[in-house]
């Protein structure tokens, strides 16, 4: 089976126990929220999820999407990040490795970065009466991008000055 036919089918099941246990009813728009989730990699607002869904002709209310993603949130499907800025953004959390997350704090641009060594198997054991699923790092910093434009500025602001003080 392919790994990420694998994958939808476990959290799948997982969210149907979560449903069951907590007596919320197993709708299909709930399901298709988290398959659509499930068949895309990265970061994501609701926003975005909102449109992507109706861009593949899914139609579902955006009480529904918010409703879904408290109970996916709840259940440990979906993680919520903070990044900065006052929009939330989510991403999956099964199937997806331990990385780390570089912000830049001009642009607001993340990057995920993968972290083979931040924690080893005997530091991870070490850890008592504590079962870790997931773990990231959040990394600020300026981007190669952003640090060139605000070169770009100072030496135009430098140079416009310097024409400035010639010509008086």
């Amino acid at each position: 089976m392919d790994a990420n036919l694998k994958l939808k089918k476990q959290v799948k099941e997982e969210f149907t126990q979560y449903l069951t246990l907590h007596k919320h009813r197993n709708t299909p728009e709930r399901y298709a929220i988290l398959d659509h989730i499930y068949s895309n990699k990265g970061h994501f607002d609701m926003d975005t999820l909102y449109k992507s869904m109706i861009e593949v002709n899914y139609r579902v209310s955006r009480a529904t999407l918010y409703n879904t993603m408290d109970l996916l949130l709840d259940c440990g499907l979906v993680v919520k990040h903070q990044f900065g800025g006052n929009i939330s953004k989510y991403e999956r959390a099964y199937g997806n490795e331990n990385h780390n997350h570089l912000i830049c704090t001009t642009c607001g641009e993340v990057w995920e970065m993968k972290n083979d060594d931040l924690l080893s198997p005997a530091q991870l054991k070490k850890i008592k009466k504590f079962n870790v699923n997931y773990y990231s790092m959040y990394i600020y910093g300026v981007c190669s991008k952003c640090s060139h434009a605000k070169r770009m500025r100072l030496r135009k602001l430098a140079s416009s000055s310097k024409d400035n003080n010639k010509s008086k």
